[in-house]
């Protein structure tokens, strides 16, 4: 197995790969095919030594064709092997006919698949169906995959898990609930966001040695976040080197989201970090973190002073959306300072047609759904061409949160690896608009500030999630390995 790419394709555009690669370099389809049956296998072996039994299940296209190379490979391991096919094997064309006889010459058993018999097996390896779904998963289809997620066997899925959508990472009907995914050639983009991560567990890649320049001559999709070396800072540096974040909100009972995104801002090297919120909040908010400048604001006139100083704004958390939400956020959105726009700040700017290029916007779904006056269902169908349309409509950076988050500038798409489930817990979007706003102040660029800013934020999750676990997971928890990461 190789590192996996940074860059991300559609379906269509990894069949197009595979075509150049035949066609233009000429090598042999069936060569490309028991490359990845190969790889297959090895992932079975060395990801499970102990097992002793493989099943594999195959459907009816060339998916099944590096299923019954995998499974020649486990019998000539002397593995005990048996494959059930849900489509009769003897239609099977070119190459995967071929794979299945070598198969068969090796005395492979191969079993009609009937939905209530018993599969003996360690390792189950997933060949039903391919990149090309593009319809729900229906029939014996379904009945298959129902029979594999109920078994204790560990599962290995060939380029990508049955039923999943290779563009969205939507779930097309049912689909199967792997331990690790073998992809080839191409990385397909809907394996890194939205649903696909309750279902490709570990992603493997091989490119099946096709050359470099065949990735030069087919543009792609989209790309993976991969976090860059911060600037060494000056000996001589001062804090107003470094930026003042301004964050705006914290309304009656939500002073803690400002109080978060502040020591989020600190935490990822801002110099100076401001909190504009109610009057009664701002002599409690730097009592446990005095480095925070409060300020009591109850009219956009009095912000003014501080819109002034500030190198970044970020209005949203905790803002609420009364008069006094709508006055500060209108100020905040007039005042020609770059801009990071979340929470309630999101739902005031739905309500309106403002479209800037020097903000960056940070919605969960349901936050998209109301800027985009859709469903959340839709937002989630296909996150891809729901995060362009929120940077079409908006302008800026568009950031579509959740697993597999999504980062949209006007000319390409990226998506971030990191963060876990225990993520689903509150403040932890005040801590991203602090952690964004903090780099903004200090230089970054506004798309490698939502980029770096989502994948630090992510990986400083993980690794308080390593630290503890995921359950129970802080928002406040993040900031240690925030600034441990800052310093990396």
């Amino acid at each position: 197995m190789h590192p996996l790419p940074v860059k991300l394709y559609r379906a269509e555009q990894v069949k197009e790969l595979d075509r150049i690669a035949i066609q233009d370099c000429g090598i042999p389809g069936y060569v490309l095919m028991s490359r990845a049956g190969h790889e297959v296998f090895q992932c079975a072996r060395y990801g499970w030594p102990e097992a002793r039994s493989v099943a594999v299940f195959c459907g009816s296209g060339n998916n099944a064709g590096d299923g019954y190379i995998a499974a020649r490979l486990a019998v000539e391991a002397g593995l005990k092997v048996a494959v059930y096919t849900l489509s009769a094997p003897e239609k099977l064309g070119g190459d995967a006919l071929t794979a299945y006889h070598q198969y068969r010459e090796v005395n492979g058993t191969v079993i009609p698949f009937q939905a209530d018999q018993a599969i003996d097996a360690d390792v189950i390896i997933d060949a039903l169906l391919g990149s090309g779904l593009d319809r729900p998963v229906t029939g014996l289809y379904a009945q298959a995959i129902d029979i594999i997620n109920k078994h204790k066997a560990s599962v290995v899925a060939v380029d990508i898990p049955t039923g999943l959508n290779p563009d969205t990472g939507t779930v097309m009907g049912c689909a199967v609930e792997t331990d690790c995914t073998v992809t080839f050639i191409g990385l397909k983009q809907g394996l890194f966001t939205g649903f696909a991560a309750d279902y490709c567990g570990k992603i493997s890649y091989s490119s099946l040695e096709v050359p470099d320049d065949v990735f030069e001559k087919v543009p792609s999709a989209a790309r993976r976040i991969v976090k860059k070396p911060l600037p060494r800072r000056s000996r001589c540096a001062h804090k107003g080197n470094y930026g003042h974040v301004l964050i705006i909100g914290g309304e009656r009972g939500y002073s803690g989201a400002v109080r978060l995104a502040g020591e989020a801002a600190l935490r990822t090297g801002a110099g100076l970090a401001s909190l504009a919120t109610r009057s009664e909040h701002s002599g409690i908010l730097n009592s446990s973190r005095a480095e925070l400048m409060c300020h009591g604001i109850e009219t956009a006139g009095q912000l003014t002073g501080l819109l002034e100083k500030a190198t970044v704004i970020a209005a949203g958390p905790g803002l609420g959306q009364s008069d006094w939400a709508k006055e500060l956020f209108s100020a905040a959105i007039k005042s020609r300072k770059p801009l990071v726009i979340d929470a309630d700040g999101l739902n005031l700017l739905a309500n309106s047609s403002v479209k800037k290029t020097d903000w960056i916007l940070t919605p969960h779904p349901g936050e998209a759904a109301r800027l985009l006056k859709c469903s959340t269902a839709k937002i989630q169908q296909d996150r891809f061409s729901a995060v362009s349309a929120l940077q079409a409509k908006y302008g800026g950076i568009a950031v579509l949160k959740g697993a597999g988050t999504l980062i949209a500038s006007d000319d390409e798409t990226a998506v971030s690896a990191t963060g876990n489930p225990g993520m689903a817990s509150g403040g932890m979007g005040d801590v991203l608009s602090g952690v964004i706003a903090g780099l903004l102040a200090q230089g970054f660029s506004l798309k490698d500030a939502a980029e770096q800013g989502v994948y630090i934020h992510g990986e400083a999750a993980d690794l308080a999630a390593e630290k503890n676990g995921e359950r129970g997971l802080l928002a406040s928890d993040l900031m240690p390995f925030l600034r441990q990461l800052m310093n990396k």
